[in-house]
Order: C-alpha cells, then sequence, then structure tokens
C-alpha cells in the first residue's frame, strides 16, 4: 500500500512502480553519466494523465515523489555510504532539481488529460442539445445513447434558456440543477431539466434560480415543454434574446411567457410591418401629428375595450376630447371599428414595432397586452 493509502496492485499500481523504477534507474544514470531525461519525463507526463483519469488529485503523485526522494536521500545520506559534504551537497541539489523535473512533468499531463477531458464532455453535450433542438425529434435510441454519453438522465421535460455570451460551460455551473449547455449561432442555450425528472438527479433549477445564475445578462427563458417539445422552448427563446439585443424587449432574465403578444407580431418583420401598415392605412391622409394622436387614441380606446372614460384616463385627457377622436376615426375605419377579427388586427398591428412607434402611448393600469 501506498502512503496515500492506495494499492499498487492493477494496473494503476503498476503504472507507479514502473515509474518509481524509472525515476530511480534514470536518476542514476542522469547524476553518473550525463543521460537523457526524455524517456522519464514522457513517463511522468503519462503518469499525471492517469492520475487524473482515475479521479485522484495530483498532489497525491507529488507526495510519492517526495517519498521516493526522501528515501533516495536517507540512503545517500547514510553515515555507513562514507560521502563528504561536498558530494552529500552535489547528489542533494541533483536529487531535488530531479524531482522538480518529474512533478513539472506529472503536472503538464493532469493539466492535459483534464483539458481533453473537458473538451470531450463539451462535444457529447453539445450533440446531445443538438439532437433535443432539431426540427425532426430524435429517435428513441439516439437519443438515450446521447445522453448516456453525456452522463444527463433524461427528465420528462426541460426549460431552453437561450443566453448572451459563449460561455457555456460557466453558465450551466451558474443555473445549476443539473442544467447542460453549449453554443449555437453564437449564443449559449442551456436545457434546465424540470421538476419531477429522475429520483437520483441533482434537484432542478426553478426560475428564481435561473435568474439569480443569469444576473446580468440578456436572457430568455423558454417555456417549460415536454422533452420532444425542447425545439419549441429552444425557437421561442431565442427569437426573445434576439428581440432584447434589438431593443425590441427589456434587458435582463425575461421569461417568454410574459411576451408572447411581442413575440408573434415581431416573429417575422416583414408580416408584423405589414400588419402595422394595414392597421395604420386609413390615417395615410392625415398629418403627421394628427396621425399620432389618432393611432394613440384607436390602441387606448381598443385596450379599455371601447370604453371612453377608461380611454380617456389612459390618455391622461377628457372623454369629450376622446368622443371627438372617435368620430374621426369611424370615419376613416368604418364597420372595421364593430368587427371583433377587424379590431384584432388593429389591436396587433399598432403593438407591433411599426406600429407602436406611430401610437406612442402607455399601456392604460390595470391592462395588459
Amino acid at each position: 500500500m501506498l502512503a496515500q493509502g492506495r494499492s499498487l496492485s492493477g494496473g494503476q499500481g503498476r503504472g507507479l512502480t514502473l515509474g518509481v523504477e524509472t525515476a530511480v534507474d534514470a536518476f542514476l544514470d542522469t547524476f553518473v553519466a550525463g543521460g537523457d531525461l526524455t524517456r522519464t519525463r514522457a513517463v511522468f507526463h503519462e503518469l499525471g494523465r492517469t492520475e487524473h483519469r482515475e479521479g485522484h488529485h495530483i498532489d497525491a503523485l507529488r507526495s510519492v515523489l517526495t517519498v521516493g526522494a526522501r528515501a533516495i536521500w536517507s540512503a545517500v545520506s547514510d553515515p555507513a555510504a562514507d560521502l563528504d559534504r561536498a558530494d552529500l551537497s552535489a547528489v542533494a541539489h541533483a536529487l531535488f532539481g530531479y524531482v522538480d523535473v518529474l512533478a513539472g512533468a506529472a503536472a503538464e499531463g493532469y493539466l492535459d488529460e483534464q483539458q481533453d477531458a473537458a473538451h470531450d464532455w463539451a462535444l457529447v453535450r453539445r450533440r446531445l442539445i443538438t439532437l433535443l433542438v432539431q426540427p425532426d425529434p430524435p429517435a428513441d435510441t439516439a437519443l438515450h445513447a446521447a445522453a448516456e454519453a453525456a452522463r444527463w438522465p433524461l427528465p420528462a421535460a426541460v426549460t431552453v434558456v437561450s443566453v448572451e455570451g459563449t460561455d457555456a460551460e460557466h453558465l450551466a455551473r451558474a443555473v445549476g440543477g443539473g442544467a447542460i449547455a453549449t453554443v449555437i449561432d453564437g449564443a449559449t442555450s442551456i436545457v434546465v431539466p424540470s421538476p419531477g425528472r429522475l429520483p437520483d438527479a441533482p434537484a432542478a433549477a426553478g426560475p428564481a434560480a435561473v435568474a439569480r445564475g443569469l444576473t446580468g445578462r440578456r436572457a430568455a427563458v423558454g417555456p417549460e415543454l415536454e422533452l420532444r417539445r425542447a425545439r419549441t422552448s429552444h425557437r421561442l427563446s431565442r427569437r426573445a434574446l434576439q428581440l432584447q439585443q434589438a431593443g425590441t424587449l427589456p434587458d435582463g432574465v425575461i421569461g417568454c411567457d410574459e411576451h408572447l403578444v411581442t413575440l408573434l407580431t415581431a416573429w417575422e418583420p416583414g408580416v408584423a410591418d405589414r400588419l402595422a401598415a394595414r392597421a395604420l392605412a386609413p390615417l395615410a391622409a392625415a398629418t403627421p401629428a394628427s396621425r399620432e394622436v389618432l393611432a394613440e387614441t384607436l390602441l387606448a380606446w381598443l385596450r379599455c375595450q371601447g370604453q371612453v372614460i377608461a380611454t380617456a384616463e389612459a390618455l391622461h385627457t377628457h372623454p369629450q376630447t376622446v368622443r371627438y377622436r372617435l368620430r374621426k376615426l369611424r370615419d376613416a375605419y368604418g364597420a372595421r371599428l364593430d368587427d371583433p377579427d377587424e379590431r384584432l388586427a388593429l389591436h396587433l398591428g399598432l403593438l407591433g414595432p411599426a406600429g407602436h412607434r406611430t401610437a406612442k402611448t402607455a399601456r392604460p393600469s390595470g391592462v395588459s397586452s
């Protein structure tokens, strides 16, 4: 047994034994004949890699080297060895410099393996997330194989979060709860398992934990959907993030379900602009200032469900003024103002980016869009 309580039997033990034997032989060869340390460094570089693969800390291998160096020093400094002070000093200098070289080689191997492992994890998780958000749902065998490779128990439902930035691993750890992440089209997509996943898996991160983990970032949280509908959650959150970056939606961490109307009207700019143009067309003959006032009044009236008093309060103006404007609007729109479907089209057109620039009105209190 080693001092760290690890056995020298098995493949790992044989590797350590080979390392120690190689180190001793190489030290004697180097000290006596000035031999080359290339092979010995390679052995300890591989031992460092093995330490990481076996889940050990690099300090354990350093301890083995230290113990070995002390044993050699004890042997050469024994009075029976009959070495004078100059010889002892030369041996000490060579021995402890030699140990530093081997420790450095082992540390390099450990870090190389760590980086390779991190790269491999990123690849398998990227493959899993890509399968989840691709247009066509993956076959069960492919999905389960990808999840097993990523060591990620498949939950019943997920939330997909789109975040500004490309530091995917950092963001997944910040969210916690078994979240995995990768970079897709220049932004990070985080797949967050929902509560009710496998009993032995980490507790899922709730909305509050997601918001805390992503503080200071632009991020859009998609709806919680069953696993095979993860693409929908991804598409909504990705589009919402794009609208945040364009200034259409507010910064910070937002929930897509709270902005579905904006997502609907701004999903395809050409359609939204056409809807706004159709809504504003009857006001084309008015002056720009009059057009803005009438569009503002129409949007407030629609939001207030046709109630004149509520519309006047929302616009901070007199009811008679609202009635005067409504007469002009009826002249312009006619029966469209009495048709429920036309009212919906007008409302959506005025809510879109192009319509909103014309109807610059605050949302009436107590009325949501």
